[in-house]
C-alpha cells in the first residue's frame, strides 16, 4: 500500500497559479502525497510574466518551516525559488538540522525571463545546497551558472551532471528542454549510473511551471518511498500527460492540467 507521503515545500508563491507552490501542492496532492510549505516570497504574475516579487522575512520563512517540520514532519523537502543568499542561507541550516531527503530545483529565472535569484546566490546554492541535495533539478541555463560549463547539447548535460555530482549532489536530474532538437532528453544521474527518459518535443506555450511540477513529483516519489528511478520515471510521466492535457489559459506561458490524473488519461 502505497503511504501518503508528506513532502514541505520551499518556495514562492505564485498568483496565476501555474508555477510555485501552487503548482507544488497540486502536484503532491495529484500524485497522492500530502504538501505543506514555508512560503519565501509572494510574486505578482500571471501567464504574462512577473510584475512583482515581494521577499518573506527570515524570520517568517523559518517560524513556517519549524512549524512544519516539529509537529506535522516531513519526508522529503522540496526547494523551489529561494531569491537571495540570506534565504538559501537558511534553508541550508535547516536542511542540515532536519536531515530528510531534499528535492532542490534550483530556480533562477521565470518562463517570461524574470529573475527569481540575485546573482550572488549562485554561489550559494553551489556551495551550500547542492551537497545537501539528495536530487538537484536543473535546466541547461541553470546547469551551466552552477558549473561555469557550457550545455548545448546532451552530452553537455551530462558533463554538467557529472561536476554536479563531484560538488556532492546525491543524484541529478539533468533536464533537456532547452537543449535543441526535436526530441526531449533528461538524464538521471546517479554515483551507481543514469537512466535517460526521453520522448517527442511537445510543440505548446503551455508550458509554465514544468520545472516546479518536475521536482515535486519527484519530491511525492521519494516522499512515499519510492525508488528513485521509479519517482522520477513517474514524475516525467505526470508531467508529460500535464503538459498534453494543458488547458489553455492565459494569453503568455500557460500552465498546466496538473489535476488529470483526478479525471484518468485522455
Amino acid at each position: 500500500m502505497q503511504t501518503l507521503g508528506r513532502v514541505l515545500i520551499i518556495a514562492g508563491s505564485d498568483s496565476g497559479g501555474g508555477a510555485g507552490v501552487q503548482a507544488d501542492i497540486k502536484t503532491v496532492i495529484a500524485l497522492g502525497g500530502y504538501a505543506a510549505t514555508a512560503i519565501t516570497a509572494v510574486t505578482v504574475q500571471n501567464t504574462l510574466g512577473v510584475t512583482g516579487v515581494h521577499p518573506i522575512p527570515l524570520g517568517v520563512i523559518e517560524a513556517q518551516a519549524r512549524a512544519v517540520l516539529e509537529d506535522i514532519g516531513a519526508d522529503a523537502i522540496k526547494t523551489g525559488m529561494l531569491g537571495d543568499v540570506a534565504t538559501v542561507d537558511l534553508v541550508a541550516r535547516l536542511l542540515e538540522e532536519f536531515p530528510i531527503p531534499a528535492v532542490v530545483d534550483p530556480v533562477m529565472v521565470a518562463k517570461g525571463g524574470a529573475s527569481l535569484l540575485a546573482r550572488e546566490a549562485v554561489a550559494a546554492v553551489r556551495e551550500q545546497l547542492v551537497p545537501r541535495a539528495a536530487l538537484l533539478t536543473p535546466n541547461a541555463p541553470e546547469a551551466e551558472a552552477l558549473t561555469g560549463l557550457t550545455v548545448a547539447t546532451t552530452d553537455d548535460l551530462r558533463r554538467a551532471g557529472e561536476a554536479l555530482l563531484a560538488m556532492g549532489a546525491g543524484a541529478v536530474l539533468m533536464k533537456g528542454g532547452h537543449v535543441a532538437g526535436d526530441r526531449v532528453v533528461d538524464v538521471l544521474m546517479t554515483p551507481d549510473g543514469e537512466t535517460a527518459f526521453e520522448g517527442e518535443r511537445i510543440d505548446s506555450r503551455h508550458t509554465h511551471g514544468t520545472g516546479c511540477t518536475l521536482a515535486s513529483a519527484c519530491a511525492a516519489g521519494i516522499a512515499q518511498g519510492l525508488p528513485l528511478p521509479a519517482a522520477v520515471a513517474r514524475a516525467w510521466d505526470y508531467v508529460h500527460e500535464a503538459m498534453l492535457r494543458a488547458p489553455g489559459f492565459g494569453a503568455g506561458h500557460g500552465p498546466l492540467d496538473h489535476g488529470w490524473p483526478l479525471r484518468g488519461r485522455a
